[in-house]
């Protein structure tokens, strides 16, 4: 087996056919690991072609020091390539696995510019950090000397789980307040198990809660607190919320039994993964075995939706998306993992109506693309008299998600926002329209990518460091006179 086929076999323990535990599954794949991930990495790891001008790492968000921790791998000094790699992201792990390597680093990479393929920077990330856990490399989170000054963070994604890191390194008591019942945001309960097994989000949550973040979960802004209240009982606070709502598509039967939001489902599947009663899962509402699917959108979380329908044995799985397969926002590689897997995707379509109290078929229309629109992109038009039905027991609609409103949800009218409702901050200080309170990650940038967020939470920590410590100059200075 090639090295990067055997090196992406041996560390996705979910690429292992049936439904058993991630223990079991790490049993039967460490013989296998020992003997052949180790060779595979530092392969992979030796086509680094270590060129002038690393693409790679420029076009990292996080600007991780890409062919220093290859060859690092290659000659088998695996700890200081984690090192390495731990020095510019806090969780280098989950980026492995999911960032769309395609799309950054693994796209801009010479080799691949030369037709030979690139190295999968993604897999070789995975497996070094992998093994710093394993081997115990991984250190604790030290607190910095205690500055006598808090912060909340409300939201506990990647970007509220990173600030939070970076500010309790620099001293400050820091508490993070979600909405849900575990840590992760949507690394928890967004994305699937298959692409991010959960263990490996918990084992992150869990190092912060050892070095001194509270974790607040289960607490809802607006109900459980005001705004104004989290601001009186902290020095800062941080808007991490993400972007959860969910995109409206108006058709006929949009209400109908069997038609969902993409994340219910995925939020269903991963609570099983964990073991808990998902009533709506149970009732077989939120699960796809045995249904012909179908879902709508083009973009990652409808690749996770596609994907995670095959694994629960689904009759059909139909992907519809109004461009062309060039087109696409989602990741090519996820388009191929899930034609291989068995989904049809059905380009250059739009649903008309979902048919029936309970969905039995979608009745779409044949699109095709016109002039280009404001961003660039051939804009898709309906193809008059071109219209398809197929069978359709759940449907799934993928569109994306948008910003909640915040100021009427929290009781802070106060609270600038866009008119798309993401929230507005300083371009250069990352603060938001209330003194003391920044915002980072998808609630202003719109939703994005999980390598973005955490590049956004880097930020906002320095920037609230910053204006922590001038605060506190302050108030010593008033204290003296």
């Amino acid at each position: 087996m090639a090295g990067e086929k055997m090196l992406r076999f041996v560390t996705d323990a979910q690429s292992y056919p049936g439904k058993r535990s991630a223990a079991e599954r790490a049993a039967d794949f460490r013989e296998i690991a020992d003997r052949y991930a180790v060779p595979a990495a530092r392969d992979q790891a030796s086509r680094c072609s270590q060129c002038g001008v690393p693409y790679c790492s420029v076009h990292c968000p996080l600007h991780n020091h890409i062919p220093d921790w290859l060859r690092l791998t290659a000659e088998g000094r695996l700890k200081e390539a984690y090192e390495l790699s731990n020095s510019t992201s806090t969780m280098p792990e989950i980026c492995g696995r999911i960032c769309p390597q395609d799309r950054l680093c693994e796209g801009n990479c010479v080799i691949e510019f030369s037709g030979h393929g690139a190295v999968t920077i993604g897999s070789v990330e995975k497996f070094i950090t992998d093994t710093a856990w394993e081997e115990g490399w991984v250190e604790p989170l030290r607190p910095g000397p205690a500055r006598g000054q808090s912060v909340g963070v409300i939201g506990a994604g990647p970007a509220g789980l990173a600030a939070a890191e970076y500010l309790r390194r620099d001293g400050y008591e820091v508490h993070v307040y979600d909405r849900h019942d575990r840590a992760g945001g949507l690394l928890t309960y967004g994305i699937p198990g298959f692409k991010l097994e959960k263990p490996v989000v918990m084992r992150r949550v869990e190092r912060l809660r050892e070095g001194g973040i509270v974790f607040h979960e289960g607490f809802e802004v607006g109900r459980d607190a005001t705004l104004a209240e989290l601001r009186r009982r902290h020095d800062a606070i941080l808007i991490a919320t993400g972007v959860y709502r969910a995109r409206a598509i108006d058709v006929p039967g949009n209400g109908a039994k069997g038609v969902v939001e993409a994340l219910d489902y995925l939020t269903a599947s991963n609570r099983k993964g964990f073991g808990d009663t998902v009533p709506a899962f149970d009732d077989g509402n939120l699960d796809a075995a045995g249904k012909h699917v179908v879902v709508v959108g083009g973009g990652d979380t409808a690749m996770d939706c596609v994907r995670t329908a095959i694994r629960q044995g689904a009759r059909s799985v139909k992907c519809l998306y109004r461009r062309d397969r060039a087109n696409m926002p989602g990741s090519q590689r996820e388009v191929a993992n899930a034609e291989e897997e068995g989904v049809e995707f059905v380009w250059l379509s739009a649903p008309l109506a979902f048919d029936g109290d309970t969905v039995t078929s979608v009745r779409a229309s044949r699109m095709r693309l016109g002039a280009a629109d404001a961003s660039g992109r051939r804009a898709p038009e309906v193809d008059p008299g071109n219209e398809v039905s197929f069978p359709a027991d759940l449907v799934i609609k993928a569109l994306g998600f948008d910003a909640e409103q915040l100021p009427r949800l929290w009781n802070a009218p106060e609270l600038g926002v866009t008119r798309w409702g993401t929230v507005l901050v300083d371009s250069r200080t990352l603060m938001t329209s209330l003194d003391g309170v920044f915002a980072a990650g998808d609630i202003v940038r719109g939703a994005s990518l999980v390598v973005w967020a955490i590049r956004d939470g880097q930020d906002v920590a320095a920037q609230m460091h910053k204006w922590l410590k001038a605060r506190a100059k302050v108030a010593s200075r008033k204290e003296a006179a």
